[in-house]
């Protein structure tokens, strides 16, 4: 069982049970996952991503793009709940990323943390970023990446978050050493418990509904 796994089965074995606007989930609080660049390709080879959508999507949030509709022409459907534009929402933010992934290959300092922050508070939006912070440390010539994410969607999300902050990592000139995601509420929705206990079992092919 990977990394990845085991914090499926502890929410379904250990978490508790909560009813919010989106649905009824199963939730645990404050988990880490701690990720080596093996532990990552355990996570990407046996769970479907996707990928080229990923790699899309992290390429117009970094170059700002806020229209719905590019996403859709890019065959990415997940924000058509968002209306027309995304709002204050992961683009306002990864726009600021390519700057600092020049600085940090420019300069590669271990002395100094840098920092994207994501979300502003009272701002406006229809899709508030559920990263929260990503964190770029050198250490020993390795790149060491730490995240923290106020929610996240542990079908879903989660193994989809994990594919953008390994993405950054490519983007910078140093071999990774770990990627470290805080989450400060990772959950199942009830709807796609039955499966999640599937896709632990080993079965292929297991799919998830979104919830919006």
């Amino acid at each position: 069982m990977n990394k990845y796994h085991h914090i499926l089965n502890r929410i379904l074995t250990e978490g508790r049970h909560q009813k919010n606007r989106k649905g009824s989930i199963i939730y645990l609080l404050n988990q880490s996952l701690e990720l080596f660049p093996g532990d990552l390709l355990d996570i990407f080879e046996g769970h479907g991503i996707a990928r080229r959508k990923l790699k899309t999507e992290l390429s117009l949030f970094m170059s700002g793009e806020r229209s719905v509709e590019r996403y859709r022409e890019a065959g990415i459907n997940w924000w058509d709940y968002c209306g027309q534009t995304l709002v204050n929402s992961y683009p306002t933010y990864f726009e600021k990323l390519p700057p600092l992934i020049a600085k940090i290959n420019r300069e590669k300092r271990s002395s100094k943390n840098y920092v994207l922050f994501l979300g502003s508070t009272d701002a406006e939006s229809n899709q508030a970023p559920c990263l929260s912070l990503v964190q770029f440390q050198i250490e020993d010539g390795s790149l060491v990446m730490t995240a923290y994410q106020r929610s996240s969607d542990a079908n879903l999300g989660l193994p989809a978050d994990l594919y953008h902050l390994y993405l950054m990592s490519r983007q910078i000139d140093l071999p990774l050493k770990s990627i470290t995601l805080n989450l400060g509420n990772v959950h199942i929705y009830e709807n796609n418990e039955e499966r999640t206990r599937r896709l632990l079992t080993g079965e292929d092919g297991v799919r998830f509904d979104l919830n919006v």
